[in-house]
């Protein structure tokens, strides 16, 4: 009989203390739509009241089937619930379950906290008590547990049984500052579970020495059931646990896999690689090539002895199946795969396709053509829709631009201050009439918008609601002759959210790029009726 294992995902959070990364509201609500793809039991959303995009962000539920979790700490010394905001304020916010930090070093009780020790385990009741009154799912999050535990071991267990005792779902040893090893881990977990039920225990891990995912299956073996990280492992310092390493390892490994279950189906696990590197085009960085499972070295075989042999049995050669996680095999020297992950994808949109279709090489070729200069369409649904639709067979021509031109001009405005102003022109067809308009912003790009939308003749209706949400740039390669990648995320008002990618040397024509690709998926999903259609698959005509 397997037992169930709780993953809590705490990247809106920790992610948030990664150095170079700062969450919007709207990037908040779009991780958490990639998180609940991988499958994710829980979800902490980060800390309301703590500042104002973690409040706005909890102000209603994010989440459609994931645990919705808020952070905060239990009550101040010296205070009682009621008079303590920060307390108050992570008890309002909709959130399902409310997961609370508490000190359980002694050392920093009495001295960063200035209280006493018997005052910071009634704080612990009194705190998991007040959340159980408001029907929330209580959990704790003993900070620096292992560290307590090593200079007062006592403390550091009276703290996590009297979270328990008042009701804690979740007991969270953390390893705050991730310095503890796996063979310490293990042994002061199952020490922890013979006071503490194991499926109430958590492991939070740091990846300070390296061993956050080791320490993280060290506490399972251990008897803890909840395992706490974020995707990609990102966070303050050197990273937490990363939970797109140890779902596949969970999931496919002897002595886990045949003794526990997580909240991951198979199909799930399939989508990992595509999660994994869309969360760091959203961040906009550079997946990690040899990432385990999911990187793109990471089933990447060099010629020689083992490609030869790979292809007659891969097996042998590969720990686990790569489709099991969405990744493919590459033989350096001559490429084999892609075919699958293609019409998994395909899949994924809702466009049928048979495995036999020669279109279907023609798309993987055309993908694998723009990938080598820079394409990435990981992050990109709605371009990649629209690729894969022309080659399989057609997609609506609503609109034809037939030039573009954006001015830049720097200037004295009429009280004296220095501004810079872009203004862009757009010439196109529809339906055979030529519609020219013009558009200011504060940039290129705002402006080449504001042109483009301004005036799409009987289409206009189909997008006013259009909305551009995101844009990031990346530069692919250095020098005067850079290829740069846009990324575009637009919404509507109906709530739904589109990325569109372009690549040029060009920042301006990659972002003008993406723009006419978002336009052009808002009417095709609208279902505006074009005056023609273009067939396809003459893709090497389509930017």
């Amino acid at each position: 009989m397997t037992e169930r294992l709780y993953l809590f995902d705490t990247t809106l959070r920790d992610g948030a203390q990664t150095p170079g990364i700062d969450f919007s509201v709207e990037d908040k609500i779009l991780i958490t739509s990639l998180i609940e793809r991988a499958g994710i039991d829980y979800i902490e959303g980060g800390w309301p009241g703590a500042n104002p995009t973690d409040t706005e962000f909890f102000a209603q539920k994010r989440t459609r089937r994931a645990v919705f979790t808020a952070f905060g700490m239990t009550k101040r010394a010296g205070r009682s619930l009621s008079n303590d905001p920060g307390l108050l304020a992570v008890l309002q916010a909709e959130a399902d379950a409310v997961c609370l930090v508490a000190k359980t070093w002694d050392f920093h009780v009495t001295v960063a906290l200035g209280t006493t020790l018997n005052d910071n385990l009634q704080a612990i009741r009194e705190s998991i008590g007040a959340v159980r009154a408001c029907g929330r799912e209580p959990m704790l999050d003993c900070e620096h547990f292992f560290d307590g535990w090593k200079h007062n071991r006592d403390y550091a267990l009276a703290c996590a049984v009297a979270a328990c005792e008042a009701g804690a779902r979740w007991v969270v040893l953390c390893d705050t500052n991730g310095g503890t090893l796996p063979e310490e881990v293990e042994a002061i977990v199952a020490e922890v579970a013979r006071h503490v039920p194991g499926d109430r225990l958590g492991i939070h891990a740091h990846d300070d020495t390296g061993n956050a995912v080791a320490n993280s299956l060290a506490a399972v073996r251990a008897g803890a059931r909840q395992i706490q990280g974020t995707l990609n492992g990102i966070g303050e310092r050197c990273g937490n646990a990363n939970l797109v390493t140890l779902i596949p390892t969970l999931k496919l490994k002897a002595g886990y896999a045949d003794r526990f279950e997580t909240g991951v189906s198979d199909d799930q696990l399939a989508h990992l690689t595509q999660i994994s590197r869309a969360f760091n085009e959203m961040l906009n960085r550079a997946p990690a090539r040899q990432a385990p499972y999911v990187g793109e070295a990471a089933f990447a075989t060099k010629a020689g002895l083992h490609a030869s042999a790979i292809l007659k049995d891969p097996a042998t050669y590969e720990h686990v199946a790569p489709e099991t996680v969405g990744n493919r095999r590459r033989v350096l020297v001559s490429d084999q795969a892609g075919r699958s992950n293609v019409l998994a994808e395909l899949e994924r949109l809702g466009i049928p396709a048979d495995r036999d279709d020669p279109r279907i090489g023609t798309l993987l070729d055309e993908v694998k053509r723009r990938e080598a200069e820079g394409w990435a369409y990981e992050a990109a649904d709605a371009s990649f829709e629209l690729l894969a639709r022309r080659a399989l067979g057609s997609v609506p021509e609503f609109f034809r631009v037939e030039s573009f031109r954006v001015l830049v001009e720097r200037r004295y405005n009429a009280i004296g201050e220095l501004v810079t102003v872009s203004e862009a022109t757009v010439k196109i067809t529809v339906d055979g009439e030529t519609l020219m308009s013009v558009g200011e912003g504060n940039g290129p790009v705002n402006a080449l918008d504001r042109a483009i939308r301004k005036d799409l003749g009987r289409f206009q209706s189909f997008i006013e609601d259009l909305e551009l949400a995101d844009y990031k740039v990346r530069i692919l390669n250095g020098g005067t002759g850079a290829t740069t990648r846009v990324l575009i995320e637009s919404r509507d008002a109906s709530g739904n959210r589109w990325s569109t990618v372009g690549v040029s040397p060009n920042i301006v024509d990659a972002s003008f790029q993406a723009l006419v690709d978002s336009i052009t998926w808002k009417l095709l999903k609208a279902g505006a009726a074009p005056g023609r259609a273009v067939a396809g698959p003459a893709l090497t005509s389509v930017r």
